[in-house]
């Protein structure tokens, strides 16, 4: 029986099969999983069925077949670089495949390391993680570019990428779609979205995005079923779609907020995406910001079309976000520079559910429901059997009915009350998750949901878990855990 269109999507996107989680967040970045008999209790002595050592790095673990693969950051020290931002020492970057069954590490490769970037103290150098097809594994470093290998750990190509001007370090993840892996490269300058062949590692095209500066995201696929389909591409103040095949962008929206970091997810024939970043949360009309030719006159004082920071110490509160704005890092603002800073200032937080259609910059009639408040920073959002879930720092949950927007549940998690990156997952009636510091959540999914168990890793966790065949499979700060119903 042939597949269906969204089937095809599906499978391209690396869902793969049942028993496979071939992306960031599994079946097209959803977080969702047809797993059954899963445990209700996950702990450090709760439900192990192995557990391994594994060297830090904040990606979260793929599976393909009998093999977990993920990326890490080994040797060398941190680097303070100043304003929360640190680099590497020396160290290496790996690329780890462990066997599912009991944790054993097949193969490890090394990447090489020309360059070493800032990144944010929250952030690694081994964030991305990586996607398969199935047949290949491909992984991504910021600190060198796209690599792949076959699932036996030979290399089968390398495609250098970078520097990138990202003061964060970098958070995307490829995707593959079709014969392509799709990887969003967003900078504070020169950002584009790039697609190379998986089987060559040749560009296949690439497709600029100026409007756009610093993000963290994944894309996601959507299939409007009249068209062709397309990837789904937050970015700084934008929401994106373009044609998954060739890279032609075909619709936009504005207005959004800063440097997103989580993944959209479809569910449902909608599109739900999410951008939070502080100060995004004010109301009413944006603050008015003079145009560029208003500041030159005011502080350009030598007359050379741009202004320094010593230019304006006659405003401090101005003088105080030069660095923040200064996007080429090259002591300067430039008309560019300030343009980001204006549209920051006019962003404002929101989680979209929305119906793409048509090209260009979309029509308000496209969004279906709009939410500003109780968002999240950085955990992408959960659409599990019509309820849609938000966990935001400090523990805080919100579960939304995802057609309307209604908010149906709202608590803090006990023993939890922390800052969250990793994304919730859902399988089997119950969703998981876990907090910076460790502490681990499941709760009775619906949409007056209930907690089910808490536990304590005492360890860091950044990583989002992977879903499949009855077992979850978790990373924290220098340990996978394996568990399940034994």
């Amino acid at each position: 029986m042939a597949l269906n269109r969204l089937g095809w999507i599906l499978l391209l996107c690396g869902a793969g099969q049942a028993s496979d989680w071939m992306r960031f967040r599994g079946p097209n970045g959803s977080g969702v999983a047809d797993a059954k008999n899963l445990p209700q209790e996950i702990g450090p002595s709760s439900n192990v069925i192995w557990k391994a050592a594994v060297p830090p790095g904040h990606s979260s673990p793929i599976l393909v077949g009998d093999r977990i693969f993920l990326t890490a950051a080994e040797g060398g020290k941190r680097v303070d670089a100043g304003r929360d931002k640190w680099v590497d020492e020396g160290g290496r970057l790996f690329t780890y495949a462990v066997h599912r069954a009991n944790g054993e590490i097949l193969w490890r490769q090394q990447v090489p390391r020309p360059r070493m970037e800032r990144y944010q103290a929250a952030n690694s150098p081994a964030s991305p993680s990586a996607v398969s097809d199935g047949n290949s594994v491909f992984v991504f470093f910021g600190d060198f570019g796209l690599i792949s290998y076959t699932l036996d750990g030979k290399e089968r190509w390398r495609h250098p990428l970078g520097p990138f001007n990202n003061v964060n370090g970098h958070g995307s993840s490829p995707v593959v779609y079709g014969d392509n892996v799709i990887l969003v490269c967003d900078s504070d300058t020169d950002s584009f979205l790039l697609a190379v062949d998986k089987h060559t590692g040749k560009v296949a095209w690439r497709t600029e995005r100026p409007e756009v500066t610093r993000s963290y995201v994944t894309p996601a696929v959507y299939d409007p079923g009249d068209g062709p389909a397309q990837l789904i591409v937050p970015g700084a103040y934008h929401l994106h779609g373009y044609n998954a095949v060739t890279g032609e962008k075909l619709w936009f929206l504005r207005g959004l907020s800063w440097q997103p970091k989580s993944t959209p997810v479809v569910a449902g024939g909608l599109v739900y995406a999410h951008w939070w970043e502080a100060g995004g949360e004010a109301e009413g009309p944006a603050p008015e910001t003079p145009p560029f030719r208003e500041l030159l006159v005011k502080f350009d004082a030598n007359k050379d079309g741009r202004i320094a920071k010593d230019e304006l110490a006659a405003d401090a509160r101005l003088q105080r976000g030069f660095e923040n704005t200064d996007l080429a890092n090259d002591g300067f603002w430039d008309e560019q520079d300030w343009e980001n800073s204006r549209a920051r200032r006019a962003s404002k937080n929101a989680l979209l559910a929305l119906r793409p259609k048509g090209t260009g910059e979309l029509a308000e009639s496209s969004i279906v429901w709009r939410m500003q408040k109780f968002l999240p920073n950085v955990p992408s959002p959960l659409v599990y059997e019509g309820v849609l879930y938000l966990v935001k720092d400090g523990g805080i949950l919100t579960a939304v009915d995802a057609r309307t927007g209604e908010i149906l549940k709202q608590g803090r998690l006990p023993g939890a009350l922390d800052t969250y990156y990793a994304s919730p997952v859902a399988a089997d009636g119950k969703v998981y998750l876990i907090s910076q510091q460790g502490k681990a959540t499941v709760l009775k999914a619906g949409p007056q949901w209930e907690v089910l168990h808490s536990a304590d890793f005492e360890e860091e966790a950044y990583a989002t878990p992977a879903i499949a065949d009855g077992r979850i499979y978790l990373r924290t700060k220098r340990t996978l855990y394996c568990f399940g119903k034994k």
